[in-house]
């Protein structure tokens, strides 16, 4: 039993260090690199990143080398070149490479996907059909990364090399990958998201509604109303799967949408603070150095300074 587990580990960094020699081939330097296949991109970093404030959508990150942290609300997770990374419905994260050097770079894929492509998986496999009695779970987690997967992974990246082969195999090798994590123990955190009439579906809709609606007041019966739950059912269910309440997770939309903002120049504190839907700027600035370490101009000062490629 000893050999066959060495001989699997043998295996496994053997797939890490090819990952990490193709994601290195194919990204001269460091940032995110997208590629002639529209949902994977490539990512490299030489330094121990600041953290990065952001909204992620519906995607599978694996890392070949380093690590990084995440943080969703109050909940952190780090994983390496041992585990992978899902987000299964769009969440406001803070991401930081934690280990990174430049003789050693932090080397990561992302795959983007979404919900129809884990519907028809669950649709053509009996064997991936959600049990009914799961219950609502965090639209977030981390797991071992096995064989089967890195394979997977390792021949979508190659097709880089010979990009006519793209439009034929590419989809391929992402319906395995996607077959390999909804297969694995926390599956139904995905297939939650696919499953016609769910709380995790209602979910998602309200995530959608608020994400497009972040600068209105929030009413949180009228969401309830949408989804036919109650106002009580809709705040239980939100928070299993993000981790935080509506009122929270819209708090973090607009303050990541309002340092977008700023950032870019498009705009000043003040007038940023009534387009993102506060009243007062005064409030806006306390709740955006709660969130961010310090006051919007002096924030998006030490941004400029510090901050000029994006993981």
């Amino acid at each position: 039993m000893l050999i066959k587990t060495n001989e699997t580990d043998t295996s496994i960094t053997e797939q890490q260090q090819q990952l990490a020699q193709l994601i290195e081939h194919f990204t001269p330097n460091d940032g995110i690199h997208q590629t002639k296949i529209p949902s994977l991109a490539l990512i490299r970093a030489s330094e121990i990143s600041q953290p990065i404030y952001s909204v992620y959508q519906p995607a599978l990150c694996i890392v070949a080398q380093g690590s990084k942290l995440v943080i969703l609300g109050r909940e952190s997770y780090t994983y390496d070149l041992s585990q992978y990374l899902v987000a299964s419905v769009n969440l406001p994260i803070s991401g930081q490479v934690v280990q990174a050097t430049t003789e050693h770079p932090y080397l990561c894929i992302r795959l983007d996907f979404d919900s129809g492509q884990i519907f028809d998986l669950i649709q053509d496999t009996p064997s991936a059909q959600p049990k009914p009695d799961h219950l609502t779970q965090r639209g977030l987690f981390v797991s071992s990364t096995k064989p089967s997967l890195l394979e997977a992974v390792i021949r979508l990246v190659r097709l880089l090399d010979t990009p006519e082969d793209i439009p034929v195999l590419a989809p391929l090798f992402i319906r395995e990958i996607l077959y390999r994590i909804i297969q694995d123990e926390h599956g139904h955190s995905i297939k939650q998201f696919a499953i016609q009439d769910s709380h995790a579906q209602h979910i998602a809709e309200v995530i959608e509604v608020i994400q497009s609606d972040y600068a209105k007041p929030l009413r949180i019966e009228q969401l309830a109303a949408m989804i036919n739950m109650s106002s009580s059912s809709l705040h239980h269910h939100f928070k299993a799967i993000t981790a935080m309440s509506p009122l929270q997770f819209q708090k973090q939309i607009r303050l990541h949408e309002a340092r977008r903002m700023l950032l870019a120049g498009l705009t000043d504190v003040a007038d940023a603070a009534f387009q993102v839907g506060y009243e007062s700027p005064s409030q806006f600035s306390r709740e955006y150095a709660r969130m961010y370490g310090l006051p919007p101009k002096s924030d998006i000062k030490r941004l400029r300074h510090t901050l000029d490629i994006k993981y």
